[in-house]
């Protein structure tokens, strides 16, 4: 890529497009000239192409103003988008598909937020009310369902991840682009789960979209590969492997709240795991202990274990500071809970029931004590943490105020 900096890169990753880019390049090339009032650079992106399309590109940068061409070697969408990304000197890098399905009057609206310093990443979106979509049913299925598995898995909060309309400030995307792991076609959704848990703005713009019916894209192996993709990301979530704090630190951001829709979900299936473990303990402690010793035993140990995978996975609290605390009041909490399951062993008392009894009975009464321990996780123990807000970006101003001079390319 040469040295001069125009305000936005516009990146059209291609495998195998020699049929569609010249005509796509020209028309983008022409809105750009006519439409953006920013200096703009559009970098085809070849990785791997073997029908020409290496050819076309080399000519199209030959002849067009403010056209380059990236050669990467080695297939994947996202391998290409990182290469150029991390090596651009605009302020703002983008990309979109070479078939330009999305609607080219989106492109100012998605940029003008990173612009002005009021958002650190774009996308568009063809999930939302107002933005018009066609598109076969298959495909509007498929992708509401993964957005949907994202929601409830990573807690991600924007409604579109693959649409391939999308702009990120440059220096967000090289403070992001060590953490992504994958070069296909995940990768969107993997830079757009660390921006969010890294506490950056995400801004979202309707786009009227047309899918393209020659799109090249193997539906089975990339929802395969997108499955594995948020598998690894959850696991790194969740363990704490996966580490944003430097990000948020160089941005000055806190770290978001989970939705509280997620945080039921999470606490549930901990909640689950947490009710197996209780029953089985009980049941091992009533072979050489009274019921009632039997059920604190129990309770005391799945207590602690619940507080532990809660902090961590539901609340997503990390590091020692405040962890006595959360013990001491998860313990409390805790005993609120032994109240109801020991009331509930009362009524069972002096009847003659069985210990599986005993056990159905107080299965029933955990299912209480969950919905108040998580009550008073969410609202007393980590309400601290669900009181955390996302501090703005402040305003950036040098893209808007430049000379025009400064602000083209050479």
């Amino acid at each position: 890529m040469s040295q001069s900096s125009p305000v936005i890169d516009i990146v059209v990753p291609v495998l195998n497009e020699a049929h569609v880019l010249e005509r796509s390049v020209h028309r983008l090339r022409t809105y750009l000239d006519t439409a953006v009032p920013y200096a703009s650079r559009v970098v085809i992106a070849d990785n791997g192409s073997t029908d020409g399309t290496a050819e076309v590109a080399a000519d199209l940068a030959a002849t067009l103003h403010g056209v380059e061409l990236v050669r990467i070697p080695e297939r994947g969408r996202g391998r290409a988008l990182a290469t150029v990304w991390s090596r651009s000197t605009a302020t703002v890098v983008a990309y979109m598909d070479v078939d330009l399905s999305t609607d080219l009057d989106a492109l100012m609206p998605l940029v003008a937020p990173l612009l002005s310093g009021h958002s650190d990443v774009a996308i568009g979106t063809r999930l939302r009310r107002d933005s018009r979509v066609v598109r076969g049913t298959k495909r509007e299925a498929l992708s509401r369902g993964y957005n949907t598995i994202l929601r409830v898995a990573l807690g991600a909060r924007f409604s579109d991840a693959q649409c391939g309309f999308k702009a990120v400030r440059a220096d967000v995307a090289q403070a992001l682009l060590p953490y992504v792991e994958d070069t296909t076609w995940f990768f969107d959704t993997e830079l757009l789960v660390l921006a969010e848990r890294a506490g950056l703005r995400i801004a979202e713009v309707p786009v009227d979209w047309v899918d393209d019916p020659d799109s090249r894209v193997a539906i089975a192996s990339t929802v395969r590969d997108d499955l594995r993709g948020v598998a690894r990301m959850a696991r790194g979530l969740t363990t704490g492997s996966l580490d944003l704090e430097p990000v948020r630190r160089a941005f000055g951001r806190s770290r978001p709240v989970m939705p509280i829709g997620i945080r039921v979900v999470r606490f549930g299936l901990v909640g689950a795991l947490s009710t197996i473990a209780y029953a089985v303990l009980f049941l091992l402690a009533r072979e050489v202990a009274s019921a009632q010793v039997a059920n604190l035993v129990a309770l005391v140990i799945t207590a602690i274990g619940n507080t532990a995978l809660n902090r961590r996975f539901t609340f997503e609290v990390v590091g020692a500071g405040g962890l006595a605390r959360h013990h001491l009041q998860g313990l409390v909490a805790f005993g609120c809970g032994w109240v109801l399951t020991a009331s509930a062993l009362l009524l069972t008392a002096g009847h003659g029931h069985t210990p599986l009894t005993e056990v159905g009975v107080l299965t029933i009464a955990n299912v209480a004590a969950t919905a108040l321990r998580f009550l008073m996780l969410d609202r007393w123990v980590f309400a601290d943490r669900q009181r955390g807000a996302v501090v703005p970006a402040p305003l950036r101003t040098d893209t808007l105020t430049a000379p025009a001079d400064e602000r083209s390319i050479a």
